[in-house]
């Protein structure tokens, strides 16, 4: 017993601190260093990020708030704010930030997703900057951008990031990408990864629009465009490459953006797909319970 304690001890004291973490960590606590400086030093002498967490929080306000910035997605992969893009000039307003994930094992899925991140965001940035400069050589005008990301899984083999866009000019439109990685074995899962054949398509479309029937029944202020009783084209079927993710209870979960399926009020929807209706076209049940 007392060898195992031993190793225990020692397996303990060698547990790294992130980067990050200990970066937020000196970042939280420096209005309270003098305070505090005790605490740090047994911090540094131990080592161990379990331990930052539990005395940080209980200890300091401020170091609970920076951790807030820093949301810990499963035991190490972690989602930050890489970058902000900003302006508010009370015409023209952008509020863009650009998330990075850390600590992946596969680093060119971690690159490749982050340089797309990026990537994207000075894109969005960059037109936005010429739709304002556009407004002000045509007598002003009010535009705006926001764009941010949520993080819609978080377990032990899931994670699914969703990006949004938000556009305001005149009317606003919200657009919202996903990606979804098995953390176990560091892969980015496509929609038509998870299924043998085309056949999905067509199955999970039927499902949505048997729920958009129900939905509209069940509340008079829902509308979805189906079945041609309305002046829009009716939603027939998804694309291919439709937007989703998989939740926490490990369904598929397929999102329109504002305005594809339905009036603007409804703004951007979900359908989660229950696993009997797609079970036979699934390549297995690893993601799909």
């Amino acid at each position: 017993m007392n060898e195992q304690l031993k190793r225990m001890k020692r397996n303990y004291k060698n547990v790294p601190i992130p980067n990050e973490l200990d970066f937020v960590v000196k970042k939280a606590l420096k209005q309270k260093k003098k305070n505090h400086a005790n605490l740090m030093k047994s911090l540094a002498a131990v080592g161990v990020a379990a331990i930052l967490f539990i005395t940080g929080i209980n200890t300091s306000p401020a170091f609970a708030k920076a951790l807030t910035e820093v949301p810990v997605v499963g035991p190490l992969v972690k989602v930050l704010t890489f970058t902000e893009f900003n302006v508010d000039d009370g015409m023209a307003k952008a509020d863009i930030k650009v998330p990075a994930i850390a600590n992946m094992e596969n680093k060119t899925l971690e690159a490749t997703l982050n340089n797309k991140y990026l990537e994207e965001n000075k894109k969005l940035y960059n037109g936005f900057k010429e739709e304002m400069e556009e407004l002000k050589k045509n007598g002003g005008g009010h535009v705006g951008v926001e764009s941010g990301y949520e993080v819609k899984t978080d377990n032990d083999q899931i994670l699914a990031i969703g990006r949004y866009v938000v556009n305001t000019v005149g009317s606003s439109s919200t657009t919202f990408k996903f990606d979804t990685i098995d953390k176990k074995n560091q892969l980015l899962i496509t929609l038509p990864s998870l299924f043998k054949d085309d056949s999905y398509i067509r199955l999970i479309s039927e499902n949505i629009k048997e729920q958009m029937r129900q939905q509209m029944k069940a509340d008079p202020d829902k509308t979805y465009w189906v079945d041609d009783k309305v002046d829009f084209e009716s939603f027939q079927s998804m694309a291919k490459d439709q937007s989703f993710y998989i939740n926490n209870e490990g369904k598929l979960v397929i999102s329109f953006d504002k305005y594809e399926v339905a009036p603007g009020y409804m703004g951007v929807v979900e359908f989660i797909i229950p696993t009997n209706v797609i079970v036979n076209a699934l390549v297995s049940n690893e993601y799909i319970k």
